[in-house]
C-alpha cells in the first residue's frame, strides 16, 4: 500500500487541517479495526444519530464516556471480582475495551442510557445559524429603477 504524504496540502490551504488528518487517517496502516465489542450506528432524525454498543457484563459505573478532541471514546474495565469464579465454559466476553468514534463538526453528544446490556449514545448535528443557508434580499438603488422597470426605446 502506498503512503501519501500530505505536507503540500498543509502548505497550500489555510484552513482544511481537518479535512487532510481525516485523509491522513482514513490512508493510514490502521485499518484493522478491532471488532470488540459489536456496535450499531443508526440515524434517528434528520439530525440525531445513535451508537448502540453491546456491553453485556458490565456495569454502569464500569463504563466510561467522554468526548476529546472531538472524538468520542468509549471504554470500560471489568472490576477484579471476577478472579475468584470457576467457568466450565465462558462465552460472554467481558474483557476491557477502549472505542473511539470521530465527531464531525457540530456534533456533540446528547446523553448515554445502559439498558439490557446495550450502551446508547445519542448524537445531535447542531448547524449554527451562521452556517445556515438564508436568502439574501436584492435591495433597489437610490431612486434608480430596476432593470426589469425600464422601458425599452424604439430606434429609426
Amino acid at each position: 500500500m502506498r503512503n501519501l504524504d500530505f505536507a503540500p496540502l498543509y502548505r497550500a490551504t489555510v484552513g482544511f487541517d481537518r479535512v487532510a488528518d481525516l485523509m491522513d487517517r482514513v490512508l493510514s496502516n490502521d485499518v484493522a479495526q478491532p471488532t470488540y465489542p459489536p456496535y450499531n450506528i443508526e440515524k434517528t432524525a434528520e439530525d440525531a444519530y445513535r451508537i448502540s454498543i453491546a456491553v453485556a457484563g458490565f456495569a454502569p459505573d464500569e463504563l466510561s464516556v467522554e468526548v476529546r478532541d472531538g472524538n468520542l471514546h468509549i471504554a470500560a474495565r471489568k472490576a477484579a471480582d471476577e478472579a475468584d469464579r470457576n467457568y466450565l465454559h465462558r462465552g460472554i466476553a467481558t474483557r476491557a475495551f477502549e472505542r473511539r468514534f470521530a465527531l464531525a463538526d457540530h456534533v456533540r453528544v446528547a446523553g448515554a442510557t445502559h439498558e439490557h446490556g446495550m450502551l446508547h449514545i445519542d448524537l445531535v448535528r447542531e448547524m449554527p445559524e451562521a452556517l445556515k443557508p438564508r436568502r439574501i434580499e436584492i435591495a433597489r438603488a437610490n431612486g434608480a429603477t430596476p432593470v426589469l422597470e425600464a422601458q425599452a426605446e424604439t430606434v429609426n
